[in-house]
């Protein structure tokens, strides 16, 4: 593994969407292989943080926008690899799954190409189809095509729920938990997930830019174990120490919710609270578990196919869900409240 990642000492990759949750844990493995890091970003400016992740002048920010092309393409220049992370989890003004995940996602593909860069890994999602009713996962689907048709032999990475200090997931559901006495467990909590650890999804990227993975191979990651939306909940009150109600709401109630919820986002222009932020493409997608197909696991198209161990989200979690608990960090193992 060394022997691969010793290669990559001073060659430059661009990082499109690298200021992201993702972008960051990524941007600091890739500094720390030796890679000169190219975050391409729409702001560059909110990727200054990124700066100290490597040594003096190791990473650095440049503007990017996946509605110009030639961005796109001032991004790449001299670059050695490249990585897509853009992507959104619900929609707003102009950011819509379509725009961002399948033509953003075709945009750079067709600029990776012109580079003639033959490096690439693009980061989709576990539950990308077609045919699907919900809006991102087709668009998790389009850009994958976009990317193979573009690059048959890139690598796509899969991977179901991500969590992690600045995750999205639990955090949203332990602030939930801190103002309301009734969490709602959406379709009756039944739905299955395969929380993935970030460090996780990371080193799967920077294995499959050391050339380790099958080519143009759609790979999925997934933790170690699958839990029931219930069981995830029931783990973050443990954690947070907190009593509440976990009252099953039917998916044709909470996609009525959904749309009340979208008409208020729409009305306060993207202040309304994340914590009662719903949508109904998340509904739609709470229908179906994210879990790595049995497929992938046979034919180890996964993260011990690339030699990775998973982390458990028990080991993981409670080091920055604690700061939810009412006396913080260093409440003591007493009762839940």
């Amino acid at each position: 593994m060394m022997s691969e990642l010793s290669r990559t000492e001073g060659r430059i990759v661009t990082v499109f969407g690298g200021s992201g949750f993702v972008g960051r844990h990524l941007v600091r493995a890739l500094a720390r292989d030796g890679w000169r890091v190219r975050v391409a970003t729409r702001r560059p400016d909110l990727a200054y943080h990124l700066q100290p992740l490597g040594k003096v002048g190791q990473v650095h920010a440049v503007q990017a926008n996946i509605r110009f092309p030639e961005s796109l393409a001032a991004a790449l220049r001299g670059a050695d690899a490249a990585v897509n992370l853009v992507g959104i989890l619900a929609e707003t003004g102009r950011q819509s799954f379509e725009s961002v995940q399948a033509l953003g996602t075709a945009a750079v593909a067709e600029a990776v190409k012109s580079a003639k860069i033959h490096n690439f890994v693009h980061v989709s999602a576990i539950g990308a189809d077609p045919n699907s009713r919900s809006a991102y996962a087709r668009s998790k689907a389009q850009g994958e095509a976009a990317v193979l048709a573009a690059n048959p032999r890139a690598h796509i990475l899969r991977p179901s729920v991500i969590f992690g200090p600045e995750d999205q997931f639990f955090n949203r559901f332990a602030s939930m938990a801190r103002i309301m006495p009734v969490l709602p467990l959406i379709g009756g909590g039944t739905t299955r997930l395969q929380p993935v650890y970030v460090g996780d999804v990371v080193e799967a990227i920077t294995r499959s830019l050391a050339g380790l993975g099958e080519a143009g191979a759609v790979y999925e990651l997934g933790g170690p174990t699958v839990r029931t939306m219930r069981e995830i909940m029931e783990f973050v009150l443990s954690i947070t120490h907190r009593r509440r109600i976990l009252a099953p709401v039917s998916f044709a109630t909470a996609s009525k919710i959904g749309l009340i919820s979208e008409a208020a986002n729409s009305v306060f222009r993207g202040l309304f609270p994340a914590e009662f932020a719903l949508t109904r493409d998340q509904v739609e997608l709470l229908k179906y578990d994210n879990v790595v197909s049995a497929i992938a696991d046979s034919e180890s198209r996964t993260l011990r196919g690339l030699g990775l161990m998973p982390e458990t989200m028990e080991a993981i979690v409670p080091s920055y869900l604690s700061r939810f608990r009412r006396s913080g960090q260093f409440a003591s193992e007493r009762a839940a409240e």
